[in-house]
């Protein structure tokens, strides 16, 4: 099939940080490139319509942010149509991952001529996941964060919700078990990264990838909050591993066990509890991108205001 052919499922989330984008500049694009965008209404729910459409179109464009993404990543597995990114969210960290232009209008351009590349995706207890999962600090972090302020206030309305749970947060104890091995370790936050990007920009792991079929784990066994703020310059650039309090490493399959269960955040959303097995499922999903880009990510002082904490967009289409 011609790319001039092509037909694709174009699905916009309204209440993304910037929802309110003005498709029609979207649509002259992609028409201009062959593909000819099929919209749903605008209430119909975004999994049942790529189920239903699937034998349709050739390829899904979801506008969104990452909780977006996550949630339609289970009817996506099942169409097998390939996904392309429209970042609305607020930070938009899969976008990131995969070095794709942030700039709506710019990734619309990019897509026509874009090729479809196979990427791993995380698994939780049944839920797939993009970015990272993680127990612990952020869990609580996500709890915390509204929609309203996420709109108004972007990667600042984070710090601020994040300054609220670091009064509250405490310790917990956690058993890990992968790769033959159990360790029962006293930490803030285990965080399961699949890709390398989240929270606005933090990096997993400075060699982190979507598509290298590992999954990147860290813990952080700080004895007090402030420490944090002496880490985000290494959590920025994903070199935190080196430090004596973190503990990482990279793995395929994970079990973290608590004393009680202990929510499980996903890209930003709760999503599951422990105990919580984690597995990657290598290129189960094909997402226009360019080659991928590797290695460590410069230092950017003005978006420390994200801190460590998954993100997502929590109003679905």
């Amino acid at each position: 099939m011609t790319t001039a052919q092509r037909r694709a499922l174009l699905i916009c989330n309204a209440k993304a940080r910037n929802g309110a984008l003005d498709l029609d500049a979207v649509r002259q694009v992609l028409r201009a490139g062959g593909i000819e965008p099929v919209e749903p209404p605008p209430d119909a729910e975004c999994r049942d319509v790529i189920r239903d459409r699937a034998g349709e179109v050739d390829l899904v464009i979801l506008g969104g942010g990452d909780g977006t993404m996550n949630h339609a990543a289970p009817a996506l597995v099942d169409s097998g149509l390939p996904l392309a990114i429209l970042p609305l969210g607020t930070a938009n960290d899969l976008a990131r991952s995969l070095g794709l232009p942030l700039d709506p209008l710019a990734a619309a351009r990019f897509i026509p001529t874009a090729e479809a590349r196979p990427v791993d995706l995380g698994w939780v207890n049944g839920h797939y996941y993009f970015n990272v999962a993680s127990v612990g600090f952020s869990a609580e972090l996500a709890g915390e964060l509204t929609a309203e302020s996420k709109k108004t206030w972007g990667v600042l309305g984070y710090a601020v919700a994040a300054i609220r749970v670091l009064r509250r947060v405490r310790p917990f104890t956690v058993t890990i078990e992968h790769d033959g091995t159990v360790e029962k370790v006293t930490t803030i936050q285990v965080s399961v990264g699949n890709g390398r990007h989240y929270g606005g920009g933090m990096t997993v792991a400075e060699n982190a990838a979507v598509d290298d079929g590992k999954l990147d784990f860290y813990s952080l066994e700080i004895d007090h909050w402030w420490r944090l703020i002496a880490l985000l310059p290494a959590l920025r650039r994903g070199t935190h591993g080196r430090a004596a309090d973190v503990r990482a490493f990279h793995a395929q399959d994970i079990t973290l066990t608590t004393r009680r269960p202990r929510p499980v955040n996903t890209d930003g959303e709760l999503t599951t509890h422990t105990p919580a097995h984690f597995k990657v499922i290598p290129k189960i999903l094909r997402v226009f991108a360019p080659e991928p880009v590797r290695g460590p990510t410069p230092f950017d002082l003005a978006a420390l205001g994200s801190h460590l904490f998954p993100t997502s967009e929590t109003s679905r289409p």
